[in-house]
């Protein structure tokens, strides 16, 4: 299935950029998952397809789907993208992560911003694990949230009640 899903996603792209449109208007994220499970051959197929709008199942579209996915079928093992283990490899600490989320929700509402917006769940325990090289640790996500949450790893803030808002306070040391 992940070599069907690599070629039509590379036939979606190809597509889409040499017509100037957006990926979504050749075939949904939803319609490609479906092609790599059901790997269509023929275009009888191929019209089974409940996700697939009725332009692709025909014309310069539909051939494309049945030719990559045939070209999925001669794709080596090797050639297939494998996972990324860097993050799987991070031992992330799951208080100091509960933490930073408290962080980013106090940060997030004094600046009026939404917290998806600085920084996913991922960014946070990627950053609870000690990885610095991220869009939340840079430009103005740094200046809103990434220096209080190093900080806040590195111990030299705690976060703390006043009123009804969450601050950090600097530690002695």
């Amino acid at each position: 299935m992940l070599a069907a899903l690599v070629e039509l996603a590379r036939f979606r792209e190809e597509y889409a950029q040499g017509r100037d449109v957006p990926r979504s208007r050749v075939f949904k994220d939803d319609a490609l998952v479906e092609l790599a499970t059901t790997r269509p051959t023929n275009e009888a197929e191929l019209s089974k397809s409940r996700l697939l709008l009725r332009e692709g199942r025909r014309g310069d579209i539909a051939e494309g789907i049945l030719a990559a996915v045939k070209r999925a079928g001669t794709l080596r093992p090797e050639d297939l993208p494998r996972p990324d283990g860097g993050r799987e490899q991070l031992q992330v600490n799951p208080a100091l992560a509960d933490l930073l989320r408290v962080l980013l929700k106090a940060k997030s509402e004094s600046e009026g911003v939404a917290a998806r917006l600085i920084a996913s769940s991922a960014d946070l325990d990627a950053i609870a694990a000690g990885e610095r090289s991220l869009p939340a640790l840079t430009g103005w996500r740094r200046e809103v949230f990434g220096e209080d949450a190093i900080r806040l790893c590195e111990g030299k803030v705690a976060l703390a009640a006043k009123g009804q808002n969450v601050v950090t306070v600097r530690l002695q040391g």
